[in-house]
């Protein structure tokens, strides 16, 4: 019994629970009182999500709402990275929110050095923008996992092609 066991750091999300996630912020958008008549649109990009409306206060509000729909789906806080607030034409504002997907290698870096520091029978490579890590006993790579979940990252990590 000479196998190894291995799994892959990932950062990823669903695109389709964000998908429903934006379309039920937009729901919610035309439903509220406070924010029926602001004319405010969310539209989901490639790789953004684009708010457009009359205030920065209202600009909060669908912040709030668009984060409290993302957590009901089980999507991380991590993936949105909040852009500068514009203005746009009209007395109103716009606001692009960048979708994070993909550890950087600095990331990717971290995780190595803590795996190699701290789990002497576990080896961690890097791979584009995930990070596969494998030992010869599956309680290793539980305890890397258990260990990893503790830890803060700017990113949000899921573990995949657990084998």
């Amino acid at each position: 019994m000479a196998s190894t066991f291995s799994f892959d750091i990932v950062s990823d999300f669903d695109r389709q629970e964000l998908v429903n996630a934006v379309d039920q912020t937009s729901r919610d958008i035309k439903s509220r009182y406070d924010l029926k008549d602001t004319q405010t649109t969310v539209e989901l990009g490639e790789e953004t999500i684009t708010v457009n409306t009359d205030s920065e206060f209202t600009l909060e509000s669908v912040h709030t709402i668009l984060r409290e729909k993302a957590a009901k789906r089980q999507l991380s806080q991590k993936i949105f990275d909040f852009g500068k607030v514009e203005s746009a034409s009209g007395n109103r504002v716009r606001q692009e929110i960048k979708l994070k997907k993909g550890i950087s290698q600095e990331i990717s870096k971290q995780i190595s050095k803590l795996i190699r520091d701290e789990f002497k029978k576990v080896q961690a490579s890097i791979q584009g923008d995930a990070v596969r890590v494998s030992a010869k006993s599956k309680d290793d790579l539980q305890a890397v996992m258990g260990r990893l979940k503790q830890e803060d990252y700017p990113v949000a990590l899921q573990f995949t092609n657990y084998r």
